[in-house]
């Protein structure tokens, strides 16, 4: 079945636009796409606003794969910053030992909302020699300087495409300013550190190199990273909206001054999570992590749940814990619909004929996810055949072979959504008071049925009679 053109927004035009694919050379069938996206800087958990970019990119990477796409994704995680360094001295630990800690939480939390994991996720502590080699190929072209502090630079100056993904106007920038901080605002703009060098807080986190002992900032990172595993251009870079400056900005210019080429043809950026219509802080006792959400009885799916179905990624999203009840009513819907279908595969006599009822469905989703990955109408669509189903099948009228052929087309959306099954573990108080309704329904004593069912559900817990016996499911 042929697919209609994926489009995606791209932030440096700011058009939706078919997708583009730099990496011609290294792959003459042409259905390899490489996407490097900034991973986490591994000095704390990840809280949901992070988890939030992750997930959209997790549904970029499966739709590509939908679209028949080889997906060649590398994220990078940051073991080395100011942010880092500041952490494990603070807990009394060596660098790596301490962000150890956190890499190994960001891939559990990663697993916990069902996210694919990147075919390569290198440590930049692991690749100090790569990014040496990149800033001396910078100061040889004359892009780079080594100041009078003892650390390198990247003179802005040098290039004069600088500000082109943010559209910054570099007409009041003082010559010769510089910024040695990883992070900073637009109105600090300046020729950015490369390589700065070692000083006494920085403890263990230091490496020989031609200009003495230091270690990378954290622009010189991604870039030495992508072109190490894709190459000197990629299709797409995916990342939060709030690297775009000066992250992104910083690391299109270090490469292309570097390589000469045209760094990334396209530009993926999510954009912002608030929580209760206000940006996250510590202050506002708003920073949720994945395992803030779960502590509060919320699953990861519910929480990926949440996450996809909120916003467009292109757009802010509000995250409320009325919308975590929302997801949890809309997979409750999800998963009674599918024990419907796979029953009716199965309890239908006559098996009769494919309706094409199920291509129209995937075909509707296909069309949702080229325009731009709208999450929106698909989930619309999924909706409405959901309630298209259940009437037919409550009218008698949805045949075996259409059941069969849905229950095939769910598995293709849910490899896209991701959503996977729900994994329901009963307590064993719960499970106790259901085997004694079981007994008593079998005894006909139907005044202690119905009273252990409301034992059941005062303890947050539903039952169902089917003919296979009972169900029981949180209430």
């Amino acid at each position: 079945m042929s697919r209609p053109m994926l489009q995606l927004y791209n932030s440096m035009t700011r058009t939706v636009e078919p997708l583009k694919r730099a990496d011609h050379d290294r792959d003459p069938a042409g259905k390899r796409v490489s996407l490097y996206v900034c991973g986490p800087t591994i000095y704390n958990y990840g809280h949901i606003g992070n988890f939030r970019t992750y997930v959209a990119v997790d549904l970029l990477r499966r739709t590509l794969k939908h679209f028949g796409y080889q997906v060649d994704h590398v994220m990078q995680f940051t073991d080395v910053d100011d942010k880092t360094i500041r952490g494990s001295r603070e807990k009394n630990l060596p660098l790596k030992e301490f962000t150890a800690i956190y890499r190994k939480a960001f891939l559990e939390d990663a697993k916990t909302l069902n996210i694919e994991v990147a075919e390569r996720t290198p440590d930049a502590t692991d690749h100090v020699p790569a990014m040496i080699a990149l800033i001396q190929k910078l100061i040889d072209k004359k892009s780079a300087y080594v100041s009078d502090d003892g650390s390198v630079y990247f003179r802005i100056a040098s290039f004069p495409k600088y500000g082109c993904l943010c559209h910054l106007d570099l007409a009041n920038l003082i010559s010769g300013a510089r910024v040695n901080q990883d992070e900073y605002e637009k109105e600090g703009v300046g020729d950015f550190v490369l390589w700065k060098k070692w000083v006494p807080a920085d403890g263990d986190a230091g490496w020989d190199s031609p200009w003495g002992k230091g270690r990378p900032g954290w622009h010189i990172e991604c870039s030495a990273l992508s072109m190490e595993f894709l190459g000197p251009q990629i299709d797409i870079h995916g990342g939060g909206t709030d690297l775009r400056f000066p992250h992104h900005e910083n690391e299109i210019a270090q490469s292309e001054a570097a390589t000469g080429k045209k760094f990334v043809d396209h530009w993926f950026h999510v954009e912002h999570l608030l929580v209760d219509g206000q940006k996250m802080s510590k202050s506002l006792g708003n920073m949720y992590t994945v395992r803030d959400v779960r502590a509060r009885g919320y699953t990861g799916r519910e929480l990926r749940y949440a996450l996809l179905s909120g916003a467009a990624y292109s757009k802010n999203l509000n995250f409320t814990w009325q919308g975590m009840d929302d997801a949890k009513t809309a997979l409750a819907r999800i998963d009674e619909w599918r024990k419907r279908i796979n029953a009716a595969q199965t309890q239908v006599s006559d098996p009769g004929r494919e309706t094409g009822i199920a291509e129209e469905l995937m075909n509707h989703a296909d069309l949702a996810l080229a325009n731009d990955l709208n999450i929106a109408d698909l989930l619309g669509e999924l909706f409405q055949w959901i309630r298209v189903t259940n009437k037919a099948m409550d009218d008698g009228t949805l045949s075996a072979a259409d059941a069969k052929v849905l229950n095939s087309v769910w598995g293709q959306i849910d490899a896209i959504l991701g959503l996977g099954d729900a994994t329901v573990t009963v307590p064993a108080e719960v499970q106790a008071l259901a085997d004694q309704r079981a007994e008593a329904r079998k005894a006909k004593n139907f005044a202690k049925s119905d009273e252990l069912r409301k034992a059941i559900e005062a303890l947050g817990w539903k039952v169902k009679d089917t003919a296979k016996g009972q169900e029981l499911s949180p209430g």
